[in-house]
C-alpha cells in the first residue's frame, strides 16, 4: 500500500489525538458513531481519506472545535484528482480521488509549487483558528478547468451555496456547496443492511441522495416530481454506483435535483446480490 500524501498524514495525525484524547478505542469510535471499526483504522493511518461526517463526529466526541480538522480534511480532499466528469462520486478517497474534489488540473511543477503555498496558507490559517477563534480558512485551489476554487471552513451557515433551483440540476451537492447542513427527508435500511438517505437543501432548492453500508455494484437512483404527479426536473433520475471497496466504506452521493415544498422526492435502491429493488420516498415540507 503507497504511503499517505503529506495532507492526508497530516488529518491522520490530527485525527489521532482527537482519538487518544477519546480514550476509545476501534471499536469504541465505530459503536459511537456511523463508520466500522476496519474503516476508522483506514482513516487514522492515513491510508484513506475520510468522510468530512467522520471528522466531525470524532471532533464531537474528543470536544474539540471542528474548524481546525475540517480545515486539514478540506486541504487533504483537494489534493485528489477528481471524477466529477465520471458520475456522482464524491467521497474522498485514495487512491481512486473523490468527486467532490476539484481536481489540481496544472502541470505536476506548478501543482507542487500550488502544494506548497496552500500547505503554509493552511498551516497559518489553522494557527489563527487556534489562537484566535478564526472559524475560516479561505484557500484557492485550481480546478480541472484552470479556475480558482475558494475552499472554506466556515461555521455551515455562513457557506453560500454556488447554484440554487434549476442550475444545481444534475451537480454534485459537495462541490456546489449545498450539503452543510441539509435537512434528512427520509431514512432507510434496505435488506443487504444499506443505509440510504434522501436529502433536501433549503439553501439551494435541491434534494439528493446518499447511500452507505453497500457492496461494490450497489446502484442508487434519485427522482424527483410535483405535487401534480409529473416530473418536476427534466433531468429526470439521478444516479449513483458503488464501483470499489473505498466507495462501499464510505458516503456516495447522487447528483443533486431541483425540488421546493410539495416536491415527492423518491429513491430505488437496486443491490449487486442479495435482494430486489426497494423504493422509499419522502415529500418535501418547507
Amino acid at each position: 500500500m503507497t504511503a499517505p500524501s503529506p495532507e492526508r498524514a497530516r488529518l491522520a495525525a490530527a485525527l489521532l489525538e482527537l482519538k487518544g484524547r477519546t480514550g476509545l478505542s476501534l471499536a469504541g469510535l465505530a459503536a459511537k458513531t456511523a463508520f466500522s471499526k476496519s474503516s476508522w483504522d483506514r482513516y487514522l493511518n492515513g491510508h484513506t481519506l475520510p468522510p468530512r461526517d467522520a471528522v466531525q463526529e470524532l471532533c464531537r466526541l474528543a470536544g474539540e472545535p471542528e474548524g481546525r480538522c475540517v480545515a486539514l480534511w478540506e486541504i487533504a480532499e483537494s489534493e485528489g484528482s477528481g471524477r466529477a466528469a465520471q458520475g456522482p462520486r464524491v467521497l474522498p478517497s485514495a487512491p481512486p480521488p473523490p468527486e467532490e474534489a476539484p481536481p489540481a488540473g496544472a502541470t505536476a511543477d506548478n501543482r507542487d509549487v500550488h502544494r506548497g503555498a496552500t500547505l503554509v496558507a493552511v498551516l497559518a490559517s489553522v494557527s489563527a483558528v487556534a489562537v484566535g477563534g478564526v472559524a475560516a480558512v479561505v484557500l484557492l485551489l485550481p480546478h480541472r478547468d484552470g479556475e480558482p476554487r475558494a475552499s472554506l471552513s466556515p461555521p455551515a451557515s455562513a457557506v453560500e451555496p454556488r447554484c440554487r433551483s434549476e442550475v444545481c440540476e444534475g451537480k454534485s451537492p459537495m462541490r456546489m456547496k449545498c450539503a452543510p447542513a441539509p435537512e434528512t427527508l427520509a431514512s432507510y435500511r434496505t435488506a443487504t443492511g444499506a443505509w440510504l438517505e434522501l436529502r433536501y437543501s433549503q439553501e439551494c432548492g435541491t434534494s439528493w441522495a446518499r447511500m452507505w453500508g453497500t457492496r461494490v455494484g450497489d446502484r442508487l437512483e434519485m427522482s424527483a416530481r410535483g405535487d401534480d404527479g409529473e416530473k418536476a426536473r427534466a433531468g429526470g433520475v439521478r444516479c449513483a454506483e458503488i464501483r470499489d471497496g473505498i466507495d462501499a466504506d464510505s458516503y456516495v452521493y447522487t447528483p443533486m435535483t431541483a425540488a421546493r415544498p410539495g416536491t415527492v422526492v423518491r429513491a430505488c435502491f437496486h443491490p449487486a446480490v442479495g435482494g430486489g429493488t426497494e423504493c422509499f420516498d419522502s415529500t418535501v415540507v418547507r
